[in-house]
């Protein structure tokens, strides 16, 4: 599993390299999570986590605050979330998660980024019935036995949990997301997350063939510069 979810963050790391695409998004995402939840992080652990998040992907405290105060006054784009399903360059299963204040829009732009790479965008379900969604915490550590039982004393339902080069990454499901942060913060003391995020892991990935990998790259690119895409998640081994 850790091997399949780092093949999409390298992936995701050649075409999200703008900036203030990445600002951009974090902005929206952000706003959107503290108008739902509310603005103090403390008592929205959702947009604590993801304020940990943007800080540690370099998103400058004015770009957070301007969302925050955003959603303070309460006006504002209504935005709601969609996710489009279906298959990539090289039959590769691809989950796409957007932010939109214009679900007609999107969902033609989307589908124009699956057209136009000889893809095929399915139905809801078509394909994220393939994946774990899963909560995913990595952090520097080489006990994994520990880390194990901290999270079994929580009543964590631990997916799987590995130890490689000095990090210790576990997946577990994402409704667990904040109490596996929470038991592992009670049993090492403060940490500092390489990962804490939520996502789409594939149960299985598959190589893609030589020549649909520029189409591929391509496809990604395509879904990358459209504002309304959050996340892309697929199965694609590179």
């Amino acid at each position: 599993m850790g091997r399949a979810y780092q093949n999409r963050k390298e992936s995701m790391a050649k075409t999200s390299d703008n900036k203030a695409k990445i600002y951009s998004k974090y902005g929206r995402e952000i706003y959107v999570c503290a108008k739902a939840g509310g603005t103090d992080p403390d008592g929205n652990l959702t947009l604590r986590g993801l304020i940990e998040r943007a800080k540690k992907d370099q998103v400058p405290s004015h770009v957070i605050d301007k969302a925050i105060d955003k959603a303070k006054g309460g006006g504002g784009e209504d935005f709601s979330s969609a996710r489009y399903e279906g298959f990539g360059p090289g039959n590769c299963m691809v989950i796409v998660d957007c932010l939109t204040d214009n679900p007609n829009r999107t969902f033609g732009d989307v589908r124009n980024c699956f057209t136009k790479t000889k893809s095929k965008i399915g139905t809801s379900g078509s394909v994220s019935h393939m994946f774990d969604h899963s909560a995913i915490l990595v952090f520097k550590g080489d006990d994994e036995e520990a880390a194990l039982e901290a999270l079994m004393m929580a009543d964590v339902d631990v997916s799987d949990i590995e130890c490689e080069d000095g990090t210790v990454s576990v997946f577990a499901p994402h409704t667990d997301y904040f109490k596996a942060k929470n038991a592992l913060a009670d049993a090492f003391g403060e940490i500092d997350f390489d990962v804490a995020e939520i996502q789409f892991v594939p149960q299985n990935t598959a190589p893609i063939a030589e020549d649909d990998i520029p189409m591929f790259e391509k496809f990604l690119e395509m879904l990358n510069d459209l504002d309304d895409v959050q996340n892309i998640f697929h199965s694609a081994e590179l």
